[in-house]
């Protein structure tokens, strides 16, 4: 009886072997990390003014175009940018006009990169692909109130704790060296991976009655969840098998996106410094 068992669920098992259909090849993912072109200092490092560069003069131009064109010989099909979602269509708008000629690019690496190279590669469409992360009810309510006293002792945590000495944030060489040395910098394996010890340190700690868990629970939603919606938004895009994925975004999120890459199972991260190897 056992035996005329085992029989059977082999039989079913192989069956649903011969049922399924074959995996699809993994979609080929370049990831471009980058700073932002136009200094919007949004981010926890600040740049003083004469610590800025400006993209539009002559110098960067040149180097924007020879970064364009490296980045061709990648062929990606699909380009992901990181600007909200909910700005596609003011996207879509901007991108129609700059293919007619009618439309002068921003500072933004979005439309330096983003745009030149869709135009020049002949897509459609760039996709709009950011989130904010999604935070627990008790995290929300917190920074609902920026007067309270729980308020403000927390974001005090956030610019002031003992861990400041361990974070880890390379010195940008764009001023003296220019765009594409800063971009193999960012893009660096190493300083990708220090970079996201940076938000398990400081914050991260912070408990505001010494057993809780604040400040993880802030950097799940903050960053950890924001960088998995992202991730889940440039699944929800349609891909052909011939299809090729470029994602330019700051480079913090390399740190969660480019793991996610190397262990999903339906793309194949490349290696971005093939692309970085240009002679100025």
């Amino acid at each position: 009886m056992v035996k005329h068992v085992l029989i059977l669920l082999c039989s079913v098992m192989s069956s649903w072997g011969i049922a399924q259909e074959p995996m699809s090849k993994p979609i080929p993912v370049l990831t471009l990390g980058t700073f932002h072109f136009d200094f919007p200092n949004l981010d926890k490092i600040q740049y003083a003014k004469d610590e800025m560069i400006d993209v539009l003069e002559p110098r960067y131009q040149d180097e924007i175009n020879k970064l364009v064109n490296a980045l061709s010989e990648f062929a990606p099909t699909i380009i992901v940018i990181e600007r909200p979602v909910k700005m596609q269509a003011e996207i879509d708008s901007l991108y129609k006009l700059y293919q007619e000629d009618k439309y002068f690019l921003h500072r933004g690496e979005y439309e330096q990169i983003g745009f030149r190279l869709a135009k020049k590669l002949g897509i459609n469409r760039i996709y709009c692909v950011d989130e904010w992360g999604k935070h627990y009810n008790d995290i929300a309510e917190l920074l609902e109130d920026e007067n309270s006293d729980d308020f403000i002792q927390f974001e005090n945590s956030f610019y002031n704790h003992p861990d400041s000495i361990k974070e880890y944030y390379p010195e940008s060489v764009f001023k003296e060296c220019g765009i594409i040395p800063e971009l193999i910098l960012l893009n660096n394996p190493e300083n990708i991976k220090r970079s996201l010890g940076n938000y398990l340190i400081g914050h991260f700690k912070y408990e505001a009655n010494g057993d809780d868990f604040t400040g993880v629970d802030f950097e799940t939603g903050r960053w950890f969840n924001r960088n998995l919606r992202i991730f889940r938004n440039i699944q929800r895009i349609k891909t052909e098998s011939k299809d090729r994925i470029l994602v330019i975004f700051g480079s913090g999120h390399m740190n969660i996106l480019n793991y996610l890459f190397e262990c999903s199972p339906e793309y194949c991260l490349y290696d971005v410094s093939n692309y970085l190897n240009i002679q100025n």
